[in-house]
């Protein structure tokens, strides 16, 4: 960990890699594409994390399963930093409700995605434990 001139604790990429779960490639790939930027560069060129920068991290990663774009995402990210402030817009509510509604479908769709992952198991176990007839 390092610190800036503004004594703000800043994580190194290995750090926010390791805390998010994520990969440097894609930690790399975010930045390149520009869905989340560091902060700030040490004198050598790393990558220096603010805690926000890992919140962001985290916002997208919890979106993957969920399976958002790209696009849904950098959107999300500008929506959360709208209605962050002190008289958001609107039309940032709305949309992020629309959002919610979208993940929720999608999380729903994973429960019964399970569900029947379970059934599958019970099976598989239920023919494994059977005795075989002579």
């Amino acid at each position: 960990m390092e610190e800036t001139s503004g004594g703000r604790p800043l994580l190194h990429i290995g750090a926010v890699a390791e805390r998010t779960e994520l990969s440097l490639r894609t930690l790399r790939h975010y930045d390149e594409i520009g869905l989340v930027h560091p902060s700030e560069r040490s004198e050598g060129g790393f990558r220096l994390y603010s805690e926000q920068d890992v919140e962001r991290i985290l916002l997208i990663r919890r979106m993957k399963p969920l399976d958002f774009s790209l696009e849904q995402m950098r959107e999300l990210l500008d929506i959360t930093h709208d209605v962050a402030k002190p008289d958001p817009p609107p039309e940032a509510r709305e949309k992020l409700r629309e959002l919610e509604a979208i993940a929720l479908e999608r999380r729903t769709a994973l429960e019964r995605k399970v569900a029947m992952a379970d059934e599958f198991l019970d099976r598989l176990r239920a023919l494994s434990s059977a005795r075989p007839t002579d």
